[in-house]
């Protein structure tokens, strides 16, 4: 087990590489970078975006509109001097070659030091820090609660393959699944949210005002409130996944010969469930697991947040994506990316927890 695990850590250690190496390939080929959009907003005499993003460089050109005649690269640099193109370029950290900056970064990465954000007066941890209680809130509740429904109900649906309980819900979970999340919630908030009908939940972020002087009971009841709506418009799709698969491992597991040996023996229905077919069926449950924790945090909840104004690591990738603020962008996919390494190797130990009958001293990796 221990000669598994070291291997599996090791391995991350080339799997991360290229996955940054090839991210940051693209980004150099993808046009419309932060030194050009810098450029562009000081070409466009932009001064109260151009000083937020240059500071004394931008104050500089307003002051001298006149200067130009330079061939700079950057599109935008028509009508700058190459004097301050060179300047926002070391501002940015483009002024050394690809290779050098590649480098630097991933030393930075393994130290865990991110940088600051280009656009924003802040470093990059402490803004991941202040929106990563928005997705913990959505992601952790989200897959307990769409994993322990979907898992008894799955098992349910499996003994009683083919009745009137196993056909309605199947309508419901799967009509839940065609629907998308983002059109949920919008009819959550008509109906629920002061739309059209009733004002029962809140629409906005995931605490009222005054939140810190409500007694610890109130604070409670008022973070779960705040939550129903947004869990209900993303779980939706879940509950079919999840519970669709458990039914089918489980039936699956049922026809087979060890279940009829097994009542053949007298062991009870129950017996035959939990101590024999359970731990078969939920390998694939396990294996899904993975994706799925990963899909909830960090996935699947930019239009949610988005539409119950939640400031999230969803909404916080789109908006650096867009405005090329690398070190954010660069820090969360650093992130995610060892998340998901990790968690796939607590998969794989999930296995052997729910089967001891794994070797994994011996599994090729």
């Amino acid at each position: 087990m221990g000669a598994y695990i070291l291997r599996r850590l090791l391995l991350m250690i080339p799997t991360v590489f290229g996955i940054m190496a090839i991210s940051f390939l693209i980004t150099q080929f993808a046009p419309g970078g932060p030194v050009e959009q810098a450029l562009a907003n000081l070409s466009g005499q932009n001064v109260s975006m151009a000083t937020r993003i240059t500071g004394d460089a931008a104050g500089d050109f307003a002051a001298q509109p006149g200067q130009g005649g330079n061939k700079s690269a950057y599109r935008g640099s028509q009508g700058l001097s190459p004097e301050l193109v060179a300047r926002i370029e070391k501002q940015f950290g483009f002024d050394k070659p690809p290779l050098e900056r590649f480098g630097m970064m991933l030393w930075n990465y393994l130290r865990f030091d991110f940088g600051d954000s280009y656009y924003r007066d802040i470093s990059v941890i402490d803004l991941i820090k202040e929106k990563m209680p928005v997705s913990i809130s959505l992601g952790l509740w989200m897959t307990l609660i769409a994993y322990g429904i979907s898992i008894p109900l799955g098992i349910k649906k499996a003994v009683t393959d083919g009745s009137r309980f196993d056909v309605w819900t199947s309508t419901v979970v799967i009509m839940g699944y065609a629907i998308p999340g983002f059109l949920i919630a919008i009819a959550l908030i008509v109906l629920f949210a002061g739309g059209s009908f009733w004002s029962i939940f809140p629409l906005r972020g995931l605490t009222s005002p005054g939140f810190d002087s409500f007694p610890w009971w109130r604070q409670i009841i008022d973070y779960f409130w705040h939550l129903v709506l947004p869990i209900i418009s993303m779980g939706l799709g879940a509950f079919a996944t999840t519970t669709l698969l458990t039914k089918n491992s489980f039936i699956d597991e049922i026809g087979k010969q060890y279940v009829t040996t097994a009542r053949a023996k007298g062991l009870t229905e129950n017996q035959v469930l939990y101590r024999h077919v359970f731990r078969n069926a939920m390998m694939l449950i396990i294996a899904s697991f993975p994706a799925a924790f990963i899909g909830a945090f960090f996935g699947g909840s930019l239009l949610i947040e988005t539409i119950f104004s939640l400031d999230g690591l969803g909404l916080l990738g789109f908006v650096s994506v867009s405005n090329r603020d690398y070190p954010v962008v660069f820090a969360t996919l650093y992130i995610f990316s060892l998340l998901g390494l990790v968690i796939a190797l607590i998969s794989d130990l999930a296995y052997m927890w729910v089967d001891p009958r794994l070797d994994f001293e011996s599994r090729e990796v």
